[in-house]
């Protein structure tokens, strides 16, 4: 039986496994946001596709770029954290 102790360090590394995956994403779509806002407001354009594809697009890219690395990331988060607690090697 998993202990309190282990499931929340196992919990807190799979969050830690998702914000690593998820930051490359999330930083792309705020630092776009942010350009394409400060574009908007300098120029009132105010057209809500500006800002909604430019974004998809980017974020489109960048998913696709780091494909490799979330793989690896969650793979290795697999092999380290949750296979061993399923086959009782911790």
């Amino acid at each position: 039986m998993m202990s309190e102790g282990l499931f929340y360090d196992t919990l807190r590394q799979a969050v830690w496994a998702a914000v690593m995956m998820s930051t490359p994403i999330l930083l792309v779509a705020l630092v776009l946001g942010l350009a394409i806002g400060l574009f908007q407001a300098l120029t009132s354009v105010q057209e809500m596709t500006l800002t909604f594809v430019p974004k998809l697009s980017a974020i489109l890219i960048v998913f696709w770029m780091t494909m490799g690395f979330m793989t690896q990331t969650l793979v290795a988060f697999f092999d380290g954290h949750v296979v061993p607690l399923i086959s009782g090697g911790l």
